[in-house]
C-alpha cells in the first residue's frame, strides 16, 4: 500500500479541550477518502493540522512519506498539498479568469509580471481555459467573483486548488451552504477530479460522501470511531447511533 497522506497519533489541545485525540489516518495514493462526523467532532481541526493552519500538540503528519509536521502552510502547498475552506477564501474583486490566471502563473514563477506573461504563453492560456471549462465557469469568467452565485464561488475555490497541481487535495465541505439548485455542478465537479489526485473529503452531505468515497473515516469527539469501505461504515451500528442517526433525526 502506497500512502499519500498519513497521521500518527495526531493530537490538538486548546487548554483543557481536546479537539483531536490520537488520530491515525492512512490515506492511500489516488484514494477518494471521506472524513465524516457530527458537528464538533474535530473534522476541520484535523484539516487545519494537516495543512499547517494549526500546529499539533503531539503526533506526526507524513506527506508521501515525508514528515511535514512542522512545515508552514505555504511549504506544504509547494510539496503538493492544496485545500478548500468551509467559508470561501477568494479574491472578491477578481474574476474567475483572473483568479485562476493568478494561481497558475504564481505556480509557474511569473511573479509580479504574471498577467502579461501568462497571456503570452499558450500553454498557460490553455490551462486556464481548461479549468474554466471543467468547473463550469466559462460563462461567468469575466464576472467579479463577489457577484457570483454561491455555488459558482465554491467552484472557483475548487478550481484554484486544482490550479496548484496538488497531489493531495483536501475539500472541506465543498457543498456547504450551496442551494439545492446549484449543488449538481458541485457534485459533478468533485466526481470529475483528476484520478491521480488523492482526495480527502470532509462533508456532511451523505449523498455526496457515499457516491464519492471509496473509504470513510468517522470522527467523534476528536477521535476515530470507525474506518472502512462505505458499505461497511453505513452498516456499522456505532455510526448509525452516533452520526447517521443524528442526520436522520435532524
Amino acid at each position: 500500500m502506497v500512502l499519500a497522506l498519513e497521521t500518527v497519533s495526531l493530537e490538538k489541545h486548546f487548554g483543557g479541550i481536546t479537539a483531536a485525540s490520537a488520530v491515525s489516518l492512512q490515506i492511500e495514493k489516488g484514494a477518494r477518502h471521506a472524513l465524516i462526523g457530527p458537528n464538533g467532532a474535530g473534522k476541520t481541526t484535523v484539516v487545519n493540522l494537516l495543512t499547517g493552519m494549526l500546529r499539533p500538540t503531539a503526533g506526526r503528519i507524513l506527506l508521501e512519506g515525508q514528515d511535514i509536521t512542522r512545515l508552514p502552510a505555504h511549504a506544504r502547498v509547494r510539496l503538493g498539498m492544496a485545500r478548500t475552506f468551509q467559508i470561501n477564501q477568494l479574491f472578491p474583486d477578481l474574476t474567475p479568469l483572473e483568479s485562476i490566471g493568478l494561481v497558475v502563473s504564481e505556480r509557474l514563477g511569473f511573479g509580479a509580471d504574471w498577467w502579461r506573461r501568462a497571456g503570452s504563453k499558450g500553454v498557460v492560456v490553455g490551462e486556464i481555459a481548461e479549468l474554466l471549462r471543467r468547473f463550469h465557469l466559462a460563462d461567468v469568467k469575466d464576472e467579479p467573483t463577489t457577484v457570483l452565485p454561491y455555488g459558482k464561488q465554491r467552484l472557483v475555490e475548487i478550481a484554484l486548488a486544482i490550479a496548484c497541481r496538488p497531489r493531495v487535495l483536501l475539500l472541506d465541505e465543498p457543498a456547504a451552504g450551496v442551494p439545492e439548485a446549484e449543488r449538481h455542478e458541485i457534485l459533478t465537479s468533485v466526481a470529475a477530479l483528476p484520478k491521480d489526485v488523492t482526495v480527502l473529503l470532509i462533508e456532511h452531505d451523505m449523498d455526496l460522501v457515499f457516491s464519492f468515497a471509496d473509504r470513510i473515516s468517522v470522527l467523534v469527539n476528536g477521535g476515530l470511531l470507525v474506518e472502512g469501505p462505505p458499505e461497511e461504515v453505513a452498516r456499522d451500528p456505532r455510526v448509525k447511533a452516533v452520526y447517521l442517526g443524528e442526520v436522520a433525526n435532524a
